[in-house]
C-alpha cells in the first residue's frame, strides 16, 4: 500500500520521536519535538490532531466538544492533541481563559507544523488510527461536521 505524504511525515515524526523518547524537551519554540514527544508518549491510541488559532471563531465552539469527545472516549483509548498558529502566545492564552480545553496544547508560533501539514483552512484537524495511520482529515468545523468527525472517531477506535 503506498502512503500519503501525511502518513509519511507521521511515520518520520514516529520514528524521531522513538529515537528522542528518553530526552525531554520543553522549548516553545520547538513544536515539531513536542508533538513527537506527545505522539510516542500516545503511541498505540487513536490521536485527533487539532489545528486552531485564537482568531478563528469555529475554533471557539469545537473545543467544548474537543473535551467532550476526549472525555467521552479517553477510556477507550483515545486523546485529542491541539497544535496553536497564534504569531503572539498572549493571544493564546487569551483564547483559552475564555475556552477551556482539557487536552494537550503545543505552540506553533513559526507555523512549523502547518507547513508540515500544509493546512488549507482553520480549524483543520487529522484523525491517526493506533498504529499511526492518517484516518482523515478535515477543514473547519460546524454541527454537521461533529457528527460525522464523532463517527469516525468510534469507528476508528473499534479497528
Amino acid at each position: 500500500m503506498k502512503l500519503n505524504a501525511l502518513q509519511k511525515l507521521f511515520t518520520i515524526v514516529l520514528t524521531v520521536a522513538l529515537l528522542f523518547a528518553n530526552t525531554a524537551y520543553a522549548q516553545e519554540d520547538n513544536a515539531q519535538v513536542e508533538l513527537e514527544r506527545l505522539m510516542q508518549q500516545h503511541q498505540g491510541k487513536v490521536i485527533y490532531l487539532d489545528f486552531w488559532a485564537s482568531w478563528c471563531t469555529p475554533c471557539r465552539k469545537s473545543f467544548p466538544w474537543l473535551n467532550n469527545m476526549q472525555e467521552k472516549y479517553e477510556t477507550k483509548g483515545f486523546v485529542v492533541v491541539s497544535i496553536n498558529l497564534d504569531a503572539q502566545r498572549s493571544l493564546a492564552n487569551k483564547f483559552l481563559q475564555e475556552v477551556n480545553a482539557e487536552f494537550a496544547i503545543i505552540y506553533d508560533a513559526k507555523g512549523v507544523l502547518a507547513r508540515e501539514f500544509q493546512l488549507k483552512g482553520m480549524p483543520s484537524s487529522y484523525l491517526f488510527n493506533r498504529q499511526g495511520q492518517l484516518v482523515s482529515s478535515h477543514n473547519g468545523f460546524n454541527a454537521k461536521k461533529k457528527v460525522l468527525f464523532e463517527q469516525e472517531i468510534k469507528q476508528t477506535l473499534e479497528k
